[in-house]
């Protein structure tokens, strides 16, 4: 199963590539993490930020892989527990079919964008930068497998899924 981490947004910070590459990079064959970014839409003062984020999305829309479960980041979306997310890993590593995460710019996904998800998953209540989402991201799917594979990186719970 390939994870494809769809985001809109290039350029980087080298410390958000090398975090999310290594992360990436610890997480076996079967469960692999692909980043793929987007460029993002120009802004300036006035810009029609309701047609940005349609464009965003309709990019977004397209670099879905055929056959994937959607799942949009929305700070409305559901809020999981690392251990969800485990449960919910282990549901996508066991259906066989790819994931997408869709991460919108800076003013958010488009409203065909969060049509077209199987699910919506919030971080956090919190506004995360979108450079640190990534990370986020990455490190959590990878501790989300390691309580699957009883790895000892993930040090919480492990009674049971919630």
């Amino acid at each position: 199963m390939r994870i494809h981490l769809l985001a809109v947004g290039t350029r980087m910070p080298a410390w958000v590539q090398e975090a999310s590459t290594a992360y990436a990079a610890r997480l076996p064959p079967h469960c692999q993490l692909l980043i793929r970014e987007l460029a993002p839409e120009k802004r300036g003062r006035q810009a029609d930020v309701r047609r940005i984020r349609e464009r965003e999305g309709s990019r977004l829309l397209a670099a879905i892989p055929d056959g994937c479960l959607v799942i949009a980041l929305d700070v409305q979306g559901r809020s999981w527990s690392t251990e969800k997310l485990a449960g919910e890993l282990e549901q996508w590593l066991q259906s066989g079919r790819d994931v997408a995460l869709l991460v919108g710019g800076p003013d958010g996904l488009s409203a065909a964008c969060l049509a077209r998800a199987d699910l919506r998953w919030s971080l956090s209540a919190l506004t995360f930068p979108h450079p640190l989402v990534r990370v986020i991201l990455a490190e959590q799917l990878f501790r989300a497998w390691s309580i699957l594979a009883n790895h000892p990186y993930h040090r919480g719970d492990q009674t049971g899924y919630q």
